[in-house]
């Protein structure tokens, strides 16, 4: 018979496994598709799907990636990329699939790539593709830690990797812009100074 501190220290080690397995995901855990048929109401006057609802269609495909990795809210931070290549007309089956590229601390980049399938021929054409980044929040809007993602496969780990680069990419953006709006002030404050001198 275990004693109540044996009992205690048993149930304490198969939580911590438990939690290890449920912090550790895989990318195919975060995996989403959405399907859309273009209606007029979604089109500009030639027909054609307007950018910025394939943006919104993007942003929630992706949006449910980040949710199903992180499984709390989450916000979206930033598209850091996205390229139209084609256009996609009334009455197309747009398709769209997302999946969680890296997790770091508390955000998420997500991969999202838009197909369109011909309805008559059923053959799939390539028409966008986008990175966002989303935050995971809590309740009250604080920042939460999301889990760690874990690629298996050659294709996922060049996605991780590459995520990284866009990660440095934008914090070095971030800095320089940041850097000419000091600049700018101290531009302006001097330039100021100078006036009030003369």
């Amino acid at each position: 018979m275990e004693s109540g501190a044996g009992t205690a220290n048993g149930a304490k080690r198969r939580m911590s496994s438990i939690e290890i397995i449920k912090e550790a995901r895989g990318v195919a855990d975060s995996q989403s598709e959405m399907t859309e048929i273009i209606l007029p109401n979604d089109a500009n006057t030639l027909g054609n799907l307007l950018g910025g609802r394939l943006m919104h269609f993007i942003d929630l495909t992706g949006a449910m990636a980040a949710y199903r990795h992180s499984r709390t809210h989450v916000v979206t931070a930033a598209m850091d990329h996205i390229d139209f290549i084609e256009p996609v007309h009334v009455g197309d089956l747009l398709i769209l699939k997302s999946r969680v590229n890296r997790a770091f601390k508390t955000s998420m980049e997500v991969g999202v790539k838009v197909w369109v399938e011909h309805p008559q021929t059923g053959v799939l054409l390539h028409v966008a593709s986008a990175y966002l980044v989303f935050v995971a929040i809590d309740q009250t809007g604080r920042r939460v830690r999301v889990p760690e993602l874990l690629p298996v496969t050659a294709d996922e780990l060049r996605r991780y990797e590459g995520a990284l680069r866009r990660r440095e990419y934008r914090e070095a953006e971030t800095q320089r812009r940041k850097q000419a709006k000091h600049d700018y002030a101290e531009q302006k404050a001097a330039e100021k100074g100078k006036l009030e001198s003369n």
